[in-house]
């Protein structure tokens, strides 16, 4: 199984550039996707955009991603109590 994130387009010179992930500037390759524009969102997936999406599917994939992340904490303190 594998695992796609959102980010956002910052800069692109073809078939290479940069998007914002989690406020980190990540250099990726848009080999799958030369319609993508700087502005857009991305799934990203070992350093390649995957797909094109929207700023609302990325914006509650993110939304989604948070709150696991907050499960987890939550499961890691009922499991280990200090």
């Amino acid at each position: 199984m594998c695992l796609a994130i959102p980010a956002q387009v910052v800069e692109k010179d073809g078939d290479k550039g940069f998007v914002n992930l989690g406020g980190s500037k990540k250099e990726i390759m848009f080999t799958f996707t030369p319609e993508a524009e700087e502005g857009d969102w991305v799934l990203i997936h070992t350093g390649f955009a995957l797909n094109v999406i929207s700023e609302e599917d990325a914006s509650e994939t993110l939304k989604l991603f948070e709150e696991l992340a907050s499960f987890e904490e939550e499961l890691d303190k009922n499991e280990n109590p200090e």
